[in-house]
């Protein structure tokens, strides 16, 4: 009996622990100043006007993205050049990446000129392909490839087909 109980507690334990991961990553890098929207939300028809920015990398954002997203990368982000694009600082945007992390940051960076409805994806791409929706690639073609940036980060893609810097540098 003592034997179940104590694997019933590392069970629930495990469980709980890995759920609570990509929570405590984010904790660890994000400081929650631009709320999340899930995979599921902005999946809903409701969502269906919202501005998506993807804050990739444009080798990342070739690979795969969400559907109708507008590449405004990272290390190069230009902000003078988003605010052109899209004068209505009141329409909703929502700001993703890998995970979740380099789009808060982008997301801070529009709020800060005043941007009123911006939230960030949680987990960003990854958790959306996760959950089973689709991404697509520069054709516009569905896609089941998603760049993962490395292999260490690639640990929170758990489905479709992992995509890494050497493989789309080989591919060019």
């Amino acid at each position: 009996m003592r034997r179940i109980i104590l694997y019933l507690l590392v069970l629930i334990s495990s469980v709980s622990y890995s759920q609570n991961t990509l929570e405590k990553l984010l904790k660890q890098y994000n400081d929650n100043g631009v709320p999340y929207i899930s995979a599921e939300e902005l999946a809903m028809p409701k969502t269906k006007d919202v501005i998506l920015l993807d804050s990739r990398e444009p080798k990342e954002f070739n690979v795969s993205h969400l559907k109708g997203a507008i590449c405004v990368g990272y290390d190069n982000f230009n902000l003078d050049s988003v605010t052109t694009q899209l004068p209505n600082k009141n329409q909703k945007i929502v700001v993703y990446c890998s995970l979740g992390i380099r789009s808060e940051t982008i997301a801070e960076r529009l709020k800060a000129v005043g941007y009123t409805n911006v939230e960030n994806l949680y987990g960003g791409i990854f958790e959306w392909k996760n959950k089973n929706f689709s991404v697509y690639n520069t054709s516009n073609k569905e896609t089941d490839s998603i760049h993962t940036f490395n292999k260490d980060w690639s640990k929170w893609l758990k489905k479709g087909i992992k995509v890494y810097e050497k493989e789309v540098a080989e591919k060019k």
